[in-house]
């Protein structure tokens, strides 16, 4: 693993930083959309796209690159944030859920350059990774990966196993899957509403090479993904332990915030406290 210096990891932090103001602006401008999960994610999906995924404004709309799969795809705030944090994006965050805007509830691979796929109803985001990295690997043969983020809460659909089941017997190690195990989900505790642990080994039976790190940890993230690009013959799912809400006091740890919007002093306070960081 390439150590990272304090330099880098400050960039990333700021990154990451920046990601959860836009999150944060996306969802006050409309008054609704899903925060705490955007939030808890905001690490994971910096480390993907400012270290990981070989993307960039001149291979953005092709798919001869390495693709990303929103498989949670209420946390579209997320995936907007970070690909205007990065660039690639040029509409207006304001415009989230508005009427004829780009930026829907949940992403649209028709309107919005950087979404490699449409995604929403829970489960046929990991479904669509694992058909990528099928062709991927077994048709064009080529080295590229695919990424996909997954909610925790998310697991308890069965077409979650079905798919990991697949991309096990076709042997997707350029498959590359995240758990964001923030514990949390709309009705409450995971553990509470219908539990799906235990994780590790549900995913190792089913033959996942799995990797357990501290969702908001740089190091452990890039440790873990250069693991899993070195994994041959299996896939690999990152069982990332994340904070719902991270980086707003009054949200974190909080399922209240899963798909509330914060009102304009919330919001104030929380861009404040964002702002500090910088």
């Amino acid at each position: 693993m390439r150590d990272l210096s304090k330099m880098e990891i400050k960039e990333l932090e700021l990154h990451a930083n920046r990601i959860r103001k836009n999150i944060l602006t996306e969802v006050h401008s409309a008054n609704s959309g899903h925060p705490g999960g955007s939030l808890s994610g905001a690490d994971i999906l910096t480390e993907i796209y400012f270290e990981q995924m070989d993307i960039n404004k001149d291979n953005v709309d092709s798919i001869d690159r390495d693709r990303f799969v929103l498989s949670k795809g209420h946390a579209s705030p997320l995936l907007y944030g970070t690909l205007k944090e990065k660039g690639l994006l040029d509409d207006d965050l304001t415009t989230f859920r508005k009427i004829n805007s780009n930026l829907q509830g949940h992403p649209n691979m028709n309107e919005v350059a950087g979404v490699d796929m449409s995604t929403g109803s829970l489960g046929q985001g990991i479904s669509c990774a694992v058909g990528m990295a099928i062709v991927n690997k077994h048709v064009d043969k080529n080295t590229h990966r695919i990424y996909c983020l997954l909610g925790d809460g998310e697991c308890e659909e069965g077409q979650v196993w079905e798919a990991c089941m697949a991309a096990a017997h076709y042997k997707l190690d350029n498959l590359c899957a995240v758990l964001d195990y923030n514990h949390l989900q709309i009705d409450g505790n995971i553990d509470d509403v219908i539990s799906p642990e235990p994780f590790a080994s549900k995913f190792e039976s089913f033959g996942w090479n799995v990797l357990d790190v501290n969702g908001h940890d740089f190091y452990e993230l890039r440790n873990a993904f250069n693991q899993a690009k070195n994994e041959k013959g299996n896939p690999t799912m990152i069982i990332a332990h994340t904070i719902k809400g991270k980086g707003v006091s009054f949200m974190e740890n909080n399922y209240a915030w899963h798909g509330t919007a914060p009102n304009d002093e919330q919001y104030e306070t929380a861009m404040k406290e964002l702002g500090g960081l910088e």
